[in-house]
Order: C-alpha cells, then sequence, then structure tokens
C-alpha cells in the first residue's frame, strides 16, 4: 500500500517537547487525578498522557460535604455562555516548568515553545454517567477504560460485541473508543521525525498512529490517539476544538491560523461493510484509500449541528450580519459529527455552526525551570471567550491545554524523516542528528555523555480539566451584557504540601469592571485532598483549617486588602452594592443581609430569617462549624453586578495571614 509523506503541513508539532510539566490550575486541571487521597496520582493513563509529574493535579470536585459515592454526587462547573452581543469570559491560569515567551533576536530564549489550548463539547443528558463510548465523563473510579487488541477480519459485529465489553460507565471518558480505535489501525505519519526510536507496530502489524517518537512503545492513555496528541495542527479531523495557540513568535501564527482546523477541512479515508459505515481505516491518504477501495472525505469542525436547517440555501441564508460579526457563522458541508462515527451512520451534507477562528498570539514570557508566574509577578493566563451555542442547549465539555517545546539542537521544522536512524542488520548506517545519550570529545581526549532522550528531545505534556457545562444564559441575564467569572483555585496544604499543584486563591485575583458588567461567582472543591503517602518526590501532608482533606472557601468583604478580618455585615459596603440577576439558590428576595450569608457561608445558610427561607435560615438550621465544615466544597453561585467603587474580599478559612493569602480586589467603574 502506498504512504504518502505528508511534509511540510505537518511537522509544527515537532516543536514537542524536552523534560517539563504543564499544571492547569483554573478551571482545575486533574493531571490525571479523580478522587485520590493521596499525593500522588494512582493511574496516570486515567485519561490522557500528561507526562506530568504524579504529585500535580486536583480531585474532581464535590456537590456535598462528604466523598462523592458516583458520578451524580459531583460538582460540575456551570459556565454560562457568550450572548450574541456579550461575552462571556473564563480566566484559564497554569504554569509551564520549562518557560516560554517571545523569542526576541535580541533577547533568544532558550528553547521553542508553544501552547495550545482547545475544548471539546457535546449536548448535555440527563444521564451523567451512561455505558457508552460517547458521553463525556469524570467517572468515579481511577481504572483507565478497556482495549481489547483488534483480531483480524473482525466484522462489525464482532467489533461492537469487542467495544461494549471494553467500555464502563463508572470510568472516565474523554475520547471515544472508536476515535482510539481507528488510531490503532490507522497507518502513522511517516514522513516524520523519529530519530533513532523503534516505533513498535500494532498486532496487526502495521506502522500505526498510536506509536510515535514520544510513545514508542505504544502506550495508551485512556481513548487518546498518541499521534494526534503529539503534533498540532492535525492532518486529520479531530474532536477537539481550537482556542488559541501561544507561540514564540508571532511570524507563526499565520500558518496556525491558516492549518488549524476551525477552518480547514480535514480528511479521513471512510470504508464500508454493506451500508455501514466503518468507524476505522488502515488507510491514511488519499491513494492508499482508493487501494483499500474506501472514499476519502474532508470534513470540517463543528462547534454544534443547525439541525433546522435543511439545505443549503437554508443554512447560508442563517448568516445574518449581527451573528458573523460576532463570528457566528452556519455552514454547509460534511461536518465531523463524532455521534455519527459511533453509531456507525453516514455523514451526509448539513448545516452547522462553524468554530469561531483560532486565537494565535505571543505566549507571555515565563521563567526556564521554574513553576512560577509570569514577567509582571502575575499568573500564567489566557482569556476564554466562552462560545455561543444558538441551539441554546446545556453543553457538556472538557478544557485541553498543551504545551510543546523543543531545542535548535536540530531544526524543529524542518528536520523530517530523511534525517531518521537508518539500521542495516543491526548495524547504523545513516545517523540522526540527536541520539540516545551520545558520548562527544570536546578535545579534552575525555568522553563526556549529554543526557539526552530522543523520545524526548521535543516533547508534548498537557493537563485537562474536569467536565464542566458550558449553559445557555438564565432568563434573568440579558444577552448583551458582559459576563465575568469569579472562581477559587488551589488545594489544602502548604505550599510544599500541594506542590506542583497551588494553594488558594482567586480567580481571577484582581478585576477591573464597569457597573453594567456581570460578575459570576462560582467555586468547586473537593473533600479527599489529604495528600497522604505515598508522598512521590515531595512532602505529604494537608495544613489548613477545619477537616483534614476538605477544601471549603468563601467570600466576605475586608476594608483594606492589607487587613484580615472581614468587615461586619452591618457595616459593609459591598453587599448592598449588588445587584443580583440570578442566584442558585432560588429567586426570593433576599436583602444585603441574606447575600452576606449565603457568600460567608458557601450557601449552608441561604437567609437569616426563617420567614424567607425556612429550614435553610440561621435561625432554624444546625450551626455551622466556623470553618464550614459541614458546608459543600462547591458552591453554585450568584451572577450580580456592583455599584462603582474599589472593593476588597477575603475567604476566612484559607486566609492564614502568616504564610497565605485568599483574597481578591474588585474595582468598579
Amino acid at each position: 500500500m502506498n504512504n504518502i509523506l505528508l511534509l511540510g503541513w505537518l511537522l509544527t508539532l515537532e516543536l514537542n517537547l524536552i523534560s517539563a510539566n504543564i499544571y492547569m490550575h483554573s478551571p482545575r486541571g486533574s493531571n490525571n487525578r479523580i478522587n485520590e487521597n493521596t499525593a500522588t496520582r494512582k493511574n496516570n493513563n486515567r485519561l490522557f498522557d500528561s507526562q506530568n509529574n504524579a504529585r500535580g493535579g486536583y480531585n474532581v470536585g464535590d456537590d456535598q460535604a462528604t466523598k462523592s459515592t458516583n458520578e451524580n454526587q459531583q460538582y460540575r462547573m456551570k459556565f454560562y455562555q457568550s450572548g450574541i452581543k456579550g461575552d462571556s469570559n473564563l480566566r484559564i491560569q497554569w504554569t509551564n516548568q520549562h518557560g516560554c515567551g517571545n523569542d526576541d533576536p535580541n533577547d533568544p530564549m532558550k528553547l521553542n515553545c508553544n501552547l495550545v489550548l482547545q475544548f471539546k463539547c457535546q449536548d448535555d443528558t440527563s444521564n451523567r454517567a451512561p455505558k457508552d463510548s460517547y458521553t463525556l465523563r469524570n467517572g468515579q473510579l481511577i481504572n483507565s477504560q478497556d482495549y481489547t487488541n483488534q483480531p483480524k477480519n473482525e466484522n462489525t459485529a464482532a467489533l461492537l460485541k469487542r467495544r461494549n465489553s471494553n467500555v464502563h460507565a463508572d470510568r472516565g471518558l474523554h475520547e471515544t473508543w472508536e476515535w482510539y480505535n481507528a488510531c490503532y489501525n490507522r497507518e502513522r505519519n511517516k514522513g516524520l521525525f523519529t530519530a533513532d526510536q523503534n516505533l513498535q507496530k500494532n498486532n496487526l502489524g502495521v506502522d500505526a498512529a498510536v506509536a510515535t517518537r514520544q510513545n514508542p512503545n505504544k502506550q495508551r492513555s485512556g481513548y487518546e490517539c498518541p499521534e494526534e496528541r503529539d503534533y498540532y495542527p492535525y492532518w486529520h479531523p479531530t474532536p477537539w476544538t481550537d482556542v488559541a495557540v501561544l507561540a514564540h513568535n508571532s511570524s507563526i501564527c499565520s500558518y496556525y491560523k491558516e492549518n488549524s482546523f476551525n477552518r480547514r477541512p480535514y480528511g479521513e479515508c471512510v470504508e464500508r461493510e454493506g451500508a455501514r459505515r466503518k468507524s476505522y481505516s488502515i488507510a491514511n491518504n488519499p491513494v492508499a484509500c482508493t487501494e483499500m477501495e474506501g472514499e476519502w472525505v474532508e470534513y470540517h469542525s463543528v462547534l454544534e449541528l443547525a439541525t433546522k436547517y435543511t439545505t443549503k440555501r437554508q443554512c447560508e441564508g442563517a448568516n445574518r450580519k449581527q451573528l458573523t460579526d460576532r463570528g457566528i457563522v452556519y455552514k454547509w458541508g460534511k461536518p465531523y459529527d463524532v455521534g455519527k462515527i459511533v453509531a456507525h451512520q453516514s455523514i451526509e451534507d448539513a448545516c452547522f455552526v462553524q468554530p469561531p477562528p483560532v486565537d494565535c498570539k505571543v505566549a507571555e514570557w515565563s521563567r526556564p525551570n521554574n513553576l512560577g508566574d509570569g514577567l509582571d509577578g502575575k499568573p500564567l493566563h489566557y482569556t476564554w471567550k466562552l462560545p455561543h451555542f444558538p441551539s441554546l442547549k446545556q453543553k457538556r465539555c472538557v478544557f485541553r491545554l498543551r504545551y510543546n517545546i523543543s531545542t535548535d539542537d536540530y531544526a524543529p521544522w524542518s528536520t523530517d524523516h530523511s534525517q531518521n536512524q537508518v539500521k542495516q542488520n543491526n548495524v547504523v548506517v545513516k545517523k540522526s542528528p540527536v541520539e540516545q545519550n551520545p558520548l562527544v570529545d570536546i578535545g579534552a581526549n575525555q568522553a563526556l555523555r549529554l543526557a539526552i532522550n530522543t523520545a524526548q528531545f521535543g516533547r508534548t505534556f498537557q493537563d485537562r480539566s474536569h467536565v464542566f457545562f458550558i449553559s445557555p444564559r438564565p432568563a434573568e441575564v440579558a444577552d448583551e451584557r458582559k459576563l465575568i467569572n469569579l472562581n477559587v483555585r488551589g488545594k489544602r496544604g502548604n505550599i510544599v504540601q500541594t506542590y506542583p499543584a497551588v494553594e488558594y486563591d482567586f480567580v481571577p485575583k484582581e478585576m477591573s469592571i464597569k457597573d453594567t458588567d456581570l460578575v459570576h461567582i462560582q467555586w468547586t472543591g473537593s473533600n479527599t485532598h489529604n495528600n497522604k503517602a505515598p508522598g512521590g518526590d515531595g512532602q505529604t501532608g494537608d495544613a489548613g483549617e477545619g477537616t483534614g482533606g476538605t477544601d471549603r472557601s468563601n467570600f466576605l468583604q475586608l476594608l483594606e486588602a492589607s487587613h484580615n478580618f472581614p468587615v461586619p455585615i452591618d457595616t459593609a459596603t459591598l453587599y448592598d452594592s449588588m445587584t443580583v440577576e440570578w442566584n442558585s439558590v432560588g429567586d426570593k428576595q433576599y436583602d444585603s443581609k441574606d447575600l452576606a450569608i449565603q457568600l460567608g457561608s458557601s450557601a449552608y445558610y441561604k437567609c437569616a430569617s426563617s420567614s424567607v427561607c425556612g429550614k435553610d435560615s440561621i435561625s432554624r438550621k444546625a450551626a455551622l462549624n466556623p470553618t464550614l465544615d459541614q458546608a459543600s466544597p462547591s458552591y453554585a453561585g450568584l451572577i450580580t453586578s456592583f455599584k462603582k467603587g474599589t472593593y476588597h474580599y477575603v475567604c476566612t478559612r484559607n486566609n492564614n495571614f502568616t504564610n497565605r493569602s485568599q483574597k481578591g480586589k474588585l474595582v468598579v467603574r
């Protein structure tokens, strides 16, 4: 079979990586954790290949004061979508170990780098954890989904039986079983640089996309496709939607924008078994596809399907200027419909909403060998304008952040398969430009060994969020209002115990907004951040207030940032300044004192008087422990505007003024 060498536009994530790490702090990155009470995660390959230290990451949120025992008891953050007129902004925050930033010729970086931000969404359903291969879920167990290698000459009935025996409802799932099975079968791109690595074939004898230079032994992580993970932009359709690329040089942004799947269609080979669409093919290019008697089909990335428009004329006619000016574009073509691939159904031309173009800009500067903040002392971040889904359906989503670095010891953009090591009869007849742990002679008659792992000389790291919702705005929140999300990062423990995660803080820590803007205050946490042994290469323990292992937060006014005592409710100005548009505890007419009680108790109490909220009032409900132990670690929050002024706020439980601070500042103009 022919294997066309896909060069040039394939070699982008040959900005792969050296030894580094990336940890997402807001939304909380899992680093493959689920609910472990240990300092280290228990399954590095639960959902994805992070390549990170086992100590990083945050547990899934709990929706109650005790550990969740099933997915229905987990808390999923709910962010409200952008309107047709008004943005909804979510701060993405992370730390990356080996630096990044503008590669200025007058101040060159030590490395090449980029960060790729993506998300995946699907229509939400009432069943949080069905036993299928499609529905996004966190899982409750630390186990990975199963995968049984494909036997030869397997028909569709046998494939479905194999799939159904592999997939479990109580295990996490981000990519579909079909996505990994297609990757396992499809021939890898042989135009890529693999140095001196020996990439293993699959059990069918195919040089498949599950083996890459970084993953030569075809290690499986959830249902992630290793080739797609290691390279960007990928040369086949992908279920991930691009948000942004933060590059080390602005000159390459045009390349990323032109080749992002958000705007450029990509093809894959579609074979059939009778009338049914097969979910995989060995072919990775049009010529090989023809040889397999398949059809090479180009698909478009999809924000969501627009099923109410059934003709091309209707579809394109929906593109009103008000929508297109906001990047909401209806398009007619073949959508990459993951649901139909899972169902082995044909994908016909249809109307869909196209994702916005990928944003590309120069990455913020960060110091090499330091999981810390940026040049200005503020956390590395990107403000994501949440998408607008015209269907106004609630979406179930997950966010993905990849970090890619390489050096200039070989040319990362032009080095390809022609520079790979070649062996004949187990003898090297052609060397790779980089070799495993090479010996070098510097002219002193003494060989020195360099610490080079060619599987990691150019490498990709990633972190992903737990599942969250993007929902239509509540009826009370006008489409044109700007909405800013105010959340909490961190987990229990001191700076050494939490590392490489972080201690508690508000995200954003400081905000400057207009008095017409809205703020959605919301947080989540776990009841199992005990940080017990094994501790890996760090310290165990969960220093903090209240019950061990538990995250709790609240929100009360401070008079000044340098103060640590909250302002008494009766003299506070913050709560009187609030005009609440939506409240997760109900639509009763709560006064400013009630709002302070809700924010201060993480909604354990709803109000002061039983005449307003009955058994949920301070006067009737069992007294709350001063360290919030009986309160939920998660708070769905409220959406409010504020009068003009400057406000400071604090979390009383986590603000240990001797060595840590959970405070925030809000300037309303």
